[in-house]
C-alpha cells in the first residue's frame, strides 16, 4: 500500500473526527437553549399567584377563587389597568421599582382598595404618607389590638416585618414600637400595607390567622386584580448591559475566548486511537538490587547502607515472631531475645544503635543480622529455615 493511500482513511477519519465533534457541540446547544427557555417559563417570582413553589401564592389564589372572588393577574402593567378600568376590584400591588411615582399613582388611583404586598420606603411615602418601614421582623403570633374589621376577624397572625404607622391611619399587630399592618382610608378606598412574604406564602399562609386575614384583605370586593411587573413596565429603556460596562469590558472577553479557544486547539489531543509502544527494555528487580547495592558502594555511605540492612532484617523478623507490621523495633528486639534467651541489651543494640564505619564492619554487621535471623527462625520452626 502506497503512502498516499495510508494517508486518505488517516484525513477520512480526522474530517469525520472533527465533524462529529461539531454535531455533538451543536446538540448540547440545542438542549441547553431548550432546557434554559423551558425553565424561564416554569420558574416564578415571589409572591406570583400562579407560582406552587413555598415563595408562590397559588393556594390564596385557589382559596379566593372557591370563595367567588374573580382573579385576574396582570403581567404587565396595560393589563392591570385595564382589568381596573372595568371593574370594582382591589388591586394587590407588589413592589415595583421600576414604575416612577406617576405611573404608581396613575396605576393606584383605578382601583377600589390596594393592598401593598411587599411596601418599600417609596411606595409607603406615595400611597400611606407618614408610614415607613421599621427595620424589623416578628416571627412570632400577635394580636391584632385595633379596630380595623378583617385583622378583628382573623385573630393572631405570624406577621413578619413591621412598620411604623402613618399618621392619619390606624395600626394593627403591635410588636415594640412597630406594626405588622397600617392601613388608612383615602376618598372611600382603603391602602393596607403587610409584608405578604409571610402572610401570603404558600409556606406560611397556614399559620395561625394568616389565612383568614389575606382573605379578607384581597377578597374585599367581587374582583382582586393581581399585578405582576414587568420589566417592560419600566419608565424608560432599560440600559442594556453593554450600557452599565466599561468600553474595554467587551473587547477584552472577545480577547480571551479567542485566546481559549486557540489554547485548547493548541494543547488538544489529535482526534484517533491512541498509539500503544512497548517498553524498549525489561528490568529485573535482581538487577535493580544490584545496581543500588554498586551505588551505595562507590558512595561509602555505610550509615545508609547499614540503615537499610536493618530496616529489612526487622521486616523479616516480625513475620517470623508473627508480629504487627507496626511493631516498633523495640518490641521486635525484646521479642526475638526472648525467643533466643539472649540478653535483650545486645540484641537492641544489634537492631536499633550504632553503624558501621568501614566496609569490613558493615559485612560483619550484615552477619550478624543474618544470623539473628536464622537463629529466631529456628527457634520458633526448628523443623525449617530461613525464608
Amino acid at each position: 500500500m502506497s503512502s498516499a493511500q495510508r494517508t486518505t482513511p488517516r484525513r477520512t477519519r480526522t474530517a469525520l473526527a472533527w465533524a462529529g465533534f461539531a454535531a455533538a457541540v451543536i446538540v448540547v446547544a440545542i438542549v441547553g437553549g431548550l432546557l434554559a427557555r423551558s425553565a424561564a417559563w416554569s420558574e416564578r417570582g415571589a409572591l406570583d399567584p400562579e407560582s406552587a413553589g413555598p415563595d408562590g401564592a397559588r393556594a390564596v389564589v385557589r382559596v379566593l377563587e372557591a370563595e367567588g372572588i374573580e382573579v385576574r393577574i396582570a403581567r404587565d402593567r396595560a393589563a392591570a389597568q385595564a382589568a381596573l378600568a372595568d371593574s370594582d376590584a382591589t388591586l394587590a400591588l407588589p413592589d415595583v421599582p421600576g414604575l416612577s411615582d406617576a405611573a404608581v399613582r396613575e396605576l393606584t388611583e383605578r382601583a377600589g382598595d390596594v393592598v401593598l404586598l411587599e411596601p418599600r420606603s417609596r411606595t409607603l411615602r406615595l400611597l400611606l404618607p407618614g408610614s415607613a418601614p421599621a427595620g424589623a421582623f416578628a416571627d412570632e403570633e400577635i394580636s391584632p389590638a385595633c379596630s380595623f374589621p378583617p385583622a378583628r376577624r382573623a385573630g393572631d397572625v405570624v406577621a413578619g416585618e413591621l412598620f411604623a404607622p402613618a399618621t392619619d391611619g390606624e395600626a394593627c399587630y403591635r410588636a415594640d414600637d412597630a406594626y405588622a399592618l397600617v392601613t388608612s382610608t383615602q376618598d372611600g378606598r382603603t391602602v393596607t400595607a403587610v409584608d405578604g412574604r409571610t402572610l401570603l406564602a404558600n409556606d406560611g399562609v397556614d399559620r395561625a390567622g394568616n389565612a383568614a386575614l389575606a382573605l379578607a384583605l384581597l377578597g374585599a370586593r367581587p374582583t382582586l386584580v393581581w399585578y405582576v411587573p414587568s420589566p417592560a413596565d419600566a419608565d424608560g429603556a432599560a440600559p442594556t448591559l453593554g450600557e452599565l460596562t466599561p468600553p474595554w469590558v467587551t473587547p477584552a472577553i472577545v480577547l480571551l475566548l479567542l485566546a481559549g479557544a486557540a489554547a485548547a486547539l493548541w494543547r488538544g489531543r489529535r482526534f484517533g486511537p491512541l498509539v500503544a509502544e512497548t517498553l524498549p527494555v525489561t528490568v529485573r528487580g535482581s538487577e535493580t538490587t544490584a545496581g543500588r547495592a554498586r551505588l551505595y558502594a562507590r558512595a561509602r555511605d555505610t550509615a545508609h547502607t547499614a540503615e537499610q540492612l536493618r530496616s529489612a532484617a526487622l521486616a523479616r523478623l516480625r513475620r517470623i515472631l508473627s508480629l504487627g507490621a507496626h511493631a516498633s523495633p523495640a518490641a521486635v528486639a525484646d521479642a526475638a531475645a526472648t525467643r533466643l534467651s539472649e540478653d535483650p541489651a545486645a540484641v537492641r543494640r544489634l537492631l536499633l544503635a550504632g553503624a558501621p564505619a568501614t566496609d569490613r564492619e558493615l559485612v560483619e554487621f550484615s552477619d550478624r543480622l543474618h544470623d539473628l535471623e536464622a537463629a529466631v527462625a529456628a527457634a520458633v520452626r526448628p523443623e525449617g529455615t530461613t525464608r
